[in-house]
């Protein structure tokens, strides 16, 4: 089948999808887009979120062929060119980066949140990161760097 798509902003077409075919390993695999990590490939650790038509899904758990005629946005699609997004930054600033590969999952998810609750509670970053696993840190970098980056775009407003 032939798969038509808009990837961060670009329309995109993959030819020869088959049914099985997850949207991350399109994604990975054909788009040329690696950001989004493959790890349990059940929907439980988070690391292949993206935005589909605005809303976070692992896309480990989204058949191909849902995507057609989508909008997906993969944590490549965050940044602003070489600009980073100021989730990114955050990240990057707060040391909240290890194996980096959580991170992608982890970035989407905390975007989501920002865009959604501009100055969130400390539960409520709890709450929306839940669903990613991260098995080299104990968290508290990664809430710093929410919490950075929520400062910093409130800041900008």
């Amino acid at each position: 089948m032939r798969l038509n798509f808009t990837v961060n902003g670009r329309a995109e077409t993959v030819d020869d999808v088959w049914e099985g075919e997850s949207l991350l390993y399109v994604l990975r695999e054909r788009a040329g887009l690696p950001g989004s990590k493959n790890a349990c490939e059940q929907g439980e650790c988070g690391s292949c979120t993206v935005y589909l038509d605005g809303v976070p899904v692992c896309a480990c758990l989204v058949a191909a062929g849902q995507a057609e005629g989508r909008e997906v946005r993969t944590v490549e699609g965050l940044a602003d060119g070489d600009r980073l997004d100021p989730i990114q930054q955050a990240f990057v600033d707060a040391g909240a980066v290890q194996c980096g590969f959580c991170t992608p999952g982890l970035l989407v998810q905390a975007h989501d949140l920002i865009e959604r609750v501009p100055r969130p509670s400390d539960p409520e970053i709890r709450e929306a990161l839940a669903g990613n696993l991260c098995r080299c840190t104990g968290y508290e970098k990664i809430l710093d760097a929410v919490r950075l980056a929520a400062e910093r775009k409130a800041g900008a407003r």
